[in-house]
């Protein structure tokens, strides 16, 4: 153990000095250039690196997961729009694909709200209270998918009829009378999908409550002042004087949680492994690569995966530069 902890300081040690050596370096060749190449050079002296560094470890390998895309399950041969018209009509990935959309319909939304709720009623709490009930409703971002999945997986958990309940879900059913329920096996409309997304919900939470509080603490009290002189209520206060002012805040958490959702991979492969009709495409993913070896499919859901997102983070980008022209 000693050991991996000296070893872990002196890669920090020499992570940290290399860069900072090497940008020195960097500095003082770029300083002894003459007149207005210096200004010229000096920019991409200091962006170089990280632009180089964004071509190895995600352009290249994009482009690598592209051309794969349309070879072979071994990678010896092209087989051209093959693997994308299997996958397109193969009934299993599209139910996949109907999976995703429900988690990218329904979680970002009802975390961004249930965020900007429990915000709201924070802060009308005294100091001690606000920073109690944040830091409990905050503490889940702290679990990783994995320990998430685990714990909510004791709460679904069923026995046959007749067993004890070790489930909290069943024991709670049990109280009224009702019989043992596999919860995670209900696929009739999507039950067992939706409990699994109250798990990145659980997760997510806090995480979206702690920007829009922020957010809702930054809005100028004197325009909420003048809408109440103008004799509005609270509602209408939140809603039209609020709500607009935090409204860049909403998108950018909205967005994360959105790109987050859309590679979902955890928490299905923990809780059912894709089983009973709650596949998702990171787990097929998973699936193709390690398990059936065939490297086109698994390469060509990825680029599908590449081409959702695509749309999700050009409309973020321009969000960001709205929001710096208003500035």
């Amino acid at each position: 153990m000693a050991l991996k902890i000296l070893n872990a300081v002196l890669a920090i040690i020499g992570g940290i000095g290399g860069a900072m050596i090497l940008f020195w370096i960097l500095n003082k060749l770029a300083e002894s250039l003459k007149g207005r190449w210096e200004d010229r050079i000096k920019p991409w002296v200091f962006a170089g690196p990280a632009i180089l560094a964004i071509g190895v470890y995600l352009i290249y390998p994009a482009l690598t997961t592209i051309q794969l895309s349309f070879a072979n399950a071994q990678t010896t041969a092209y087989v051209g729009l093959q693997n994308y018209a299997d996958l397109l009509t193969d009934k299993t990935f599209l139910q996949s694909l109907f999976n995703n959309l429900l988690w990218i319909i329904i979680v970002p939304a009802l975390t961004v709200a249930l965020g900007l709720g429990v915000a709201v009623l924070a802060d009308r709490l005294n100091p001690r209270g606000e920073k109690f009930s944040k830091t409990l409703i905050f503490l889940p971002m702290a679990i990783s998918m994995v320990g998430a999945a685990t714990i909510w997986s004791f709460v679904y958990q069923y026995q046959p009829e007749g067993s004890p309940q070790t489930g909290l879900l069943n024991a709670i059913t049990g109280l009224f009378g009702q019989g043992p329920t596999a919860w995670l096996q209900t696929s009739t409309l999507h039950l067992n999908s939706l409990l699994l997304m109250v798990i990145l919900i659980w997760t997510q939470v806090g995480y979206a409550m702690v920007l829009l509080s922020a957010a809702i603490k930054s809005v100028p009290e004197d325009t909420v002042e003048a809408g109440r002189i103008d004799g509005a209520g609270e509602r209408r206060i939140f809603f039209s004087i609020v709500v607009p002012q935090i409204w860049a805040t909403v998108t950018t958490v909205f967005i994360t949680v959105l790109i987050g959702v859309m590679k979902i991979f955890d928490i299905v492969y923990v809780t059912t492994n894709g089983g009973f009709n709650t596949d998702v495409i990171g787990r097929r993913f998973y699936a193709e690569l390690f398990t059936f070896r065939n490297n086109g499919y698994a390469a060509t859901i990825v680029v599908i995966l590449m081409i959702a997102v695509i749309p999700v983070l050009v409309y973020q980008v321009r969000q960001f530069r709205l929001q710096e022209a208003t500035r």
